[in-house]
Order: C-alpha cells, then sequence, then structure tokens
C-alpha cells in the first residue's frame, strides 16, 4: 500500500514538472499580464507594508507535504499587507480578464480573510511601502470566513459618473469556502463584453452573474430611478396603528385579576407508603470524626449526610405537602379586545423623487488594475498564497490551474481520504493497543446509558487522527466524571458549626451548614485549620 501510494506521488509530481514546462512556454508567449508561481523567494519582488498596523511576517515557504513553494502567512492573530505592482496598468474595459490564484488554509480558517485586492493606479492616492486597508482597489476577490461569514467575495468598486464617489458593490449569494485544509484554486472571469462574471473554484463554474442586474450585486451599479425625499417629515396626526384597543369595552364584574395562578389540590391524597416519620436524610454511620478534629478550634464535628436508605423503596420520606394545581378561577390582567383603527392611514413612506444620481450605462466602467495585493487580518496562521495570474486567456488558466493546482490536490485529496476510511484495522503499534482499550472501557457496566455517548467519541478518535489528542481527553474525562459519581455521588457534606463574632458565619461554612455542594471545600478547611495549629504548635 506505502509502496504504490509512493510511487503514485512520484509519478504526479513528475507529470506536474513537464506540465509545469509547458504552462510557463504557454504564459511566457501568451498575453498574460502578470503570473506568480513562488518558485522563487517573493524579497525584491513584492514590497512589504511598512504600515506599523501590518506586523506579519510573510514567509516563503513548502506546502505541507509538497517541494512547491508559496507565499505563507506564518503568525496568528496579525494583520498582514503585501503588494506587487503591474508593469504597466491593466483596462479591464475591452477585453476578457481572468483573476485566478491559490489558497491553502493548512490550519483552517475559523475567523479571517484569504482573499485578493486589485489596486487601481497610484494616482488614486496610495503608496505601496503604506499599502493598507484604505489604498483604493477596483475589485477584491477571494475567501472570507468569521462567525456567519462564509463566502469566495467578490467585490466592485465603482465609480459613479455623476457624482465621482466610489461605491463597493458585493456580488450577491457569492459561493461557500471549502471547509478542509486542502489546496483550492479560485477564478474569476469578467467578460466586459456581455457584462459577465462567472467564479469558479477548483475549475468548477460556482456563480454566474451580470454587472448590471440588479439582483446579482448589492447594492446594484445602476442606481434607482427615484430615491425618498430627504426633506418629507411625517405629519405628526399620521396614525400607523391598523388596531386599537375598543374603548367602549368594559372590564367583566365577575374578572378577578388577583385570582392566583395555581391553588393546593385538595382532591389530593398522600400516597399508601410514604414514611412521614423519616428524614429524607441521615447521618452516615460509617463516618467517624477524624482524630485531630478538636472542637474548639475547628467547630463542633457533624458527621455528613447520607439518603436515607429506608426511603429508596417507599414513595416518599418526610412532610408530606398537597401540590399544586392550575387555578380553574385564573383569568389574568384584562385587556380591552382590540378593533380595526377608523384613523388608521397606514405605514407612512417619504415621497419619492428623482435621484439626482441616477445614471444609465451599457458597460461598467471598471477602472484600471496596477497592483495585486495582499491586505487581511487574520486569526489563523499556516495560510498559503500561490500562482497567482492576471490574464485575458481561459486556455492558459485552465492549462496552470491542471499544472500547478490539480496534481497537489489529488495527492492531498487522497490522503483525506485515506484517514477518514481508516478504521480499526489499519490502525497499529500502540494506537491500536490504545483503541482497544477504549473499546473495551466503552463496555463497563458502569457507565449505563453512557455507553453510546462513549462509543460515539471513540469512533470519532478513530476516523478522524488529527483529532485523537483531544477526543481521547474528552473520553477520558467523561468515564472519570462518571466513575466519581459513582463512587461519592450517594455521599453529603459534613456541617462545621463555628461561632463568629457579632453572629456572622463565613461563606463557605455557612453554605456548608445548608449541605454546600462541595466536600474538598470541607476537607481543605479543616486541614488548613489543622496545619495553621500544629504550626502555631511548633512556633510556640
Amino acid at each position: 500500500m506505502e509502496e504504490s501510494e509512493q510511487r503514485m506521488r512520484c509519478s504526479l509530481l513528475f507529470a506536474a514538472l513537464l506540465i509545469g514546462c509547458f504552462v510557463t512556454q504557454i504564459c511566457s508567449s501568451s498575453d498574460s499580464i502578470f503570473y506568480d508561481s513562488f518558485d522563487e523567494s517573493f524579497e525584491g519582488r513584492w514590497i512589504v507594508s511598512e504600515n506599523e498596523d501590518y506586523s506579519g511576517v510573510w514567509q516563503h515557504s513548502k506546502s505541507d507535504g509538497h517541494e512547491d513553494y508559496g507565499l505563507l502567512v506564518s503568525e496568528k492573530a496579525r494583520k498582514y499587507a503585501i503588494v506587487k505592482e503591474l508593469e504597466k496598468p491593466l483596462d479591464l474595459q475591452d477585453t476578457t480578464t481572468i483573476l485566478q490564484f491559490e489558497v491553502r488554509l493548512q490550519q483552517g480558517l475559523e475567523c479571517g480573510g484569504a482573499y485578493l485586492k486589485y489596486l487601481r493606479p497610484q494616482d488614486s492616492g496610495w503608496s505601496a511601502k503604506l499599502f493598507n486597508n484604505e489604498s483604493p482597489y477596483s475589485i477584491m476577490f477571494g475567501p472570507d470566513k468569521c462567525g456567519a461569514t462564509n463566502k469566495v467575495h467578490f467585490i466592485l468598486k465603482h465609480k459613479n459618473p455623476i457624482n465621482g464617489e466610489y461605491t463597493e458593490h458585493h456580488l450577491t449569494s457569492p459561493p461557500s469556502v471549502p471547509s478542509d485544509k486542502l489546496t483550492h484554486v479560485y477564478t474569476a472571469i469578467i467578460n466586459p463584453g456581455d457584462n459577465d462574471l462567472r467564479i469558479l473554484v477548483d475549475g468548477k463554474e460556482k456563480k454566474k452573474a451580470n454587472f448590471l442586474s440588479t439582483e446579482d450585486f448589492q447594492p446594484s451599479i445602476i442606481p434607482e430611478k427615484t430615491i425618498p425625499d430627504p426633506d418629507d417629515k411625517k405629519p405628526k396626526d399620521w396614525d400607523e396603528r391598523a388596531k386599537i384597543p375598543d374603548p367602549d369595552a368594559v372590564k367583566p364584574e365577575d374578572w378577578d385579576e388577583n385570582a392566583p395562578m395555581e391553588i393546593l389540590d385538595e382532591e389530593a391524597e398522600m400516597p399508601e407508603g410514604w414514611l412521614e416519620s423519616e428524614p429524607e436524610e441521615i447521618e452516615d454511620p460509617e463516618s467517624l470524626k477524624p482524630e485531630d478534629w478538636d472542637d474548639e478550634e475547628d467547630g463542633e464535628w457533624e458527621a455528613p449526610k447520607i439518603e436515607n436508605p429506608k426511603c429508596e423503596s417507599a414513595p416518599g420520606c418526610g412532610e408530606w405537602k398537597r401540590p399544586m394545581k392550575r387555578n380553574p378561577d385564573y383569568k389574568g390582567k384584562w385587556h380591552a379586545p382590540l378593533i380595526e383603527n377608523p384613523n388608521y392611514k397606514g405605514i407612512w413612506k417619504p415621497r419619492q423623487i428623482p435621484n439626482p444620481n441616477y445614471f444609465e450605462l451599457q458597460n461598467p466602467n471598471f477602472d484600471p488594475i496596477a497592483a495585486v495585493g495582499i491586505e487581511i487580518w487574520t486569526m489563523q496562521d499556516g495560510i498559503l498564497f500561490d500562482n497567482i495570474l492576471i490574464g485575458n486567456d481561459e486556455k492558459v488558466a485552465k492549462s496552470i490551474r491542471d499544472a500547478t493546482w490539480k496534481p497537489k490536490f489529488l495527492v492531498e485529496d487522497e490522503k483525506r481520504k485515506a484517514e477518514k476510511s481508516t478504521g480499526l484495522d489499519g490502525l497499529k503499534g500502540i494506537q491500536k493497543t490504545v483503541f482497544d482499550v477504549l473499546y473495551k472501557i466503552a463496555e463497563l457496566p458502569f457507565l449505563g446509558e453512557r455507553k453510546t455517548k462513549v462509543l460515539e467519541l471513540v469512533d470519532k478518535a478513530k476516523e478522524q487522527p488529527n483529532l485523537t489528542v483531544g477526543l481521547m481527553v474528552s473520553i477520558v474525562v467523561v468515564v472519570c466524571s462518571i466513575s466519581l459519581k459513582v463512587l461519592f455521588g450517594g455521599k453529603k457534606h459534613g456541617k462545621v458549626k463555628v461561632e463568629v463574632e457579632d453572629g456572622k458565619k463565613d461563606e463557605g461554612e455557612r453554605k456548608m451548614r445548608k449541605g454546600g455542594n462541595n466536600e474538598d471545600d470541607h476537607d481543605a478547611t479543616g486541614t488548613r485549620k489543622r496545619n495553621a495549629r500544629r504550626e502555631q504548635r511548633q512556633v510556640d
């Protein structure tokens, strides 16, 4: 199995080298505008932002399990910014443009971005050395995930030809980010002739949109013809209440607002066999007063309580009290019934006026792209960017995907499938021994109804080796918790009576009088007092 897997990897790597050479020739002879495989270090070619907010360190690093290099986000909880200027700005107006790059989330992505920004020329007011989140871009594209956000962004910044203001237009219903740690390739194909946008993930089309559609971008690029009049105000006498309390309604004379919701069930009878003379708890007959207990120093010792064994077979012990039942006369607070409001005018809205910033377009006014940058904030490290392409030939983009992304993805996917399908029979050595023991623990009788939960945790640990340590800790915690409950669950806590100045009692001791919840606190309190007393005697 291992030998065949190694042979497969060697074949894939060899094929990748051949295709890579072929793709290099295509890129050099085609109309590709920009391509960086990061086979060489980015230093001296890319500009790392000197902005003090961006302290994240970029590294030229291999992708885990491969010989292929990429641009690595190396630290957690940092802001990162790096930019590469193009030889000349790219006009998006007339020809198809392809934006493509690879990302591998080697540690996953819980909260952060892994997108690229395609920046406008620097005469729009930004500096490569001070590149930050305010640097003006034309397009933002790529994965972003945090909380409810989980999408492959595509944001177009479009200039309104009337007022000259830029607005961010977000693609609606974008694809979600693949939830794994494999290498993925993201492609955006912009066709200005048809106003079409296509988003591909791993070469498969996930979203198709039209730039001028009112449904595909939010807000739409072409604004509404009319807008609410900002100077229109709601009249003071405008009534928006559809229903109102009936002003003629009168509370019925027999309506008792003070009747309780529940009353004693006078028909209830004490169950047969109820032991009224037996307390629910008794002192533990097996508990002995510690030999070094000093009543004067430690207070009067009382044995801890246990559940009365005579009550186990009885319906109940102690004073019997009648149960409560719902009061049939309960009506609650009276409210007048609602009627149609005769003065209702509907929900007020300001009148519509012509939009002074309205315009019409046959095609969007795409701003040129002068640089490609990565400006992100992320809680994860291990994000690897690779094979960044800006081109205008879909065949070249596909060739690069097949040569650079596909071989890596196939190896990673096969490894993932092998790890997922590996059962107990696939484990060896100490791993197999550990799981054998865990399955035997799961069969212990005292686990009772929790047996299923333990078995689920063991199965999950077996199927996901990368989570095994954490899941095994969970299994141990569950089993130990149940064991402790079985051993000590029936024991109650001893009581300590100590007189304190002004009749006040220490909070911990007051809880113990009421049957406090921590026996260790009880033991520790007595031990600390006895140790302090012994130390004082030694000093004396």
